[in-house]
């Protein structure tokens, strides 16, 4: 596949770590993504992004598997060990929902083959023990959006929050994140439903939130579903402060959701508002340069956060396979385990959602330079400063 100017730029801007050797060995990447089901807003993006990424890693031969689990945790397990015991990937990247990546911790542990997850949560990477140190996590945490959003409602009045939140593990993480930050800003939640992804009315759980008065209402959840909530809310009558987690940050959504969603307000990474941020932003000049060479390819308007989070994937292979080919060769054991032990050594390493840092105890790596509040805005996502 040709690829673009922009986005030759973009690799240029992230991927600084690369050898010129002769491949000596084809380094194959096991992906497994929500393609299809209720998550395939995020899924189907992220694979596009994997689509744009060069044919090889620090001068290796790559082989990217993608496969699809449907949205489904127990179909994204199937995936991950068919791809480790069959095909013999040297890593894993994916799964792109928490409970699917949740489940593919028994997996790569078993198998001792590093996972680079797409998810929000970092219950997958949290605490650094046990199963988790093979997994890593390309977006920001719950944890760091949380701490935004919250510094933001509390700048601008906000006293009392109704949450509502998908009822799994995404749900769960939120709640328990946003919890901490709201009491340390001495914002009180007042009333907490939860709601499926598959839910085709949250009626009852709307009109008890409105019931207890919040100034504003927090929707935790992912991709479209999240529109419905929202929906009846402005249906009701509600007429606070509408937020929304990272989660939300596709076209699906605002088509979707159109007027309903307008100024809404949420926490994301740099990629979905790369137009608008600040010039001095560590990021800008790398994100900028994926989202044109994004919509280049797929159209004005389509990329992600999601999809942002997947090109990052590639500087953070590029930086680390390069250094872990000292140990071994793809295809062998001595090289997933030092590709797993050079995923923790990424310095100062731009991407386009931000600077990554890893360490044995912090399989993430960004601090908030990552984390940003965007604001929709004439049917856009849009920078919206503190």
């Amino acid at each position: 596949m040709k690829l673009s100017k922009s986005f030759r730029l973009f690799a240029a801007l992230t991927a600084f770590s690369a050898v010129s050797a002769v491949a000596q060995a084809q380094l194959k990447v096991g992906i497994d993504l929500s393609s299809t089901g209720p998550a395939a807003a995020i899924g189907i993006t992220s694979k596009n992004a994997m689509l744009m990424w060069p044919k090889t890693i620090a001068g290796q031969d790559a082989q990217y598997l993608i496969l699809d689990d449907g949205s489904d945790p127990g179909a994204a397990v199937r995936n991950i060990r068919k791809l480790i015991t069959e095909d013999k990937v040297d890593v894993i990247v994916g799964p792109n929902i928490t409970p699917a990546a949740l489940a593919a911790l028994d997996p790569v542990a078993e198998y001792e083959t590093p996972m680079i997850t797409l998810i929000g949560s970092a219950s997958v990477v949290e605490p650094q023990e046990g199963k988790k140190v093979w997994a890593f996590k390309m977006a920001q945490t719950d944890r760091a959006m949380a701490d935004v959003m919250t510094r933001y409602m509390a700048n601008h009045g906000v006293k009392t929050v109704g949450f509502i939140g998908f009822a799994d593990s995404y749900g769960d993480s939120w709640f328990n994140e946003f919890s901490k930050f709201a009491e340390l800003r001495h914002i009180r939640i007042v009333a907490s439903e939860r709601f499926n992804r598959t839910d085709a009315s949250v009626t009852g759980q709307i009109l008890k939130l409105m019931a207890a008065k919040p100034d504003a209402v927090l929707i935790a959840g992912a991709g479209t579903p999240t529109v419905l909530p929202q929906r009846t809310l402005v249906e009701r009558g509600f007429k606070g402060a509408i937020y929304q987690t990272h989660g939300i940050a596709t076209p699906e959504f605002i088509k979707l959701g159109g007027k309903d969603v307008e100024g809404t307000l949420f926490p994301t990474q740099p990629v979905v508002v790369a137009r608008t941020l600040p010039a001095d932003h560590p990021s800008k000049k790398a994100a900028l340069a994926f989202v044109n060479a994004y919509e280049a390819k797929y159209g004005p308007g389509t990329v992600t956060q999601f999809a942002g989070d997947a090109a990052g994937v590639y500087p953070r292979l590029q930086d680390a396979v390069a250094r872990a080919l000292k140990a071994g060769q793809p295809g062998t054991k001595a090289f997933r385990v030092a590709l797993r032990s050079e995923l923790e050594h990424a310095h100062e390493l731009v991407v386009p959602n931000g600077v990554v840092n890893t360490s044995a105890t912090d399989h993430v790596g960004l601090d908030q330079r990552a984390s940003v509040m965007g604001v929709v805005k004439n049917g856009s996502f849009t920078y919206l400063s503190q």
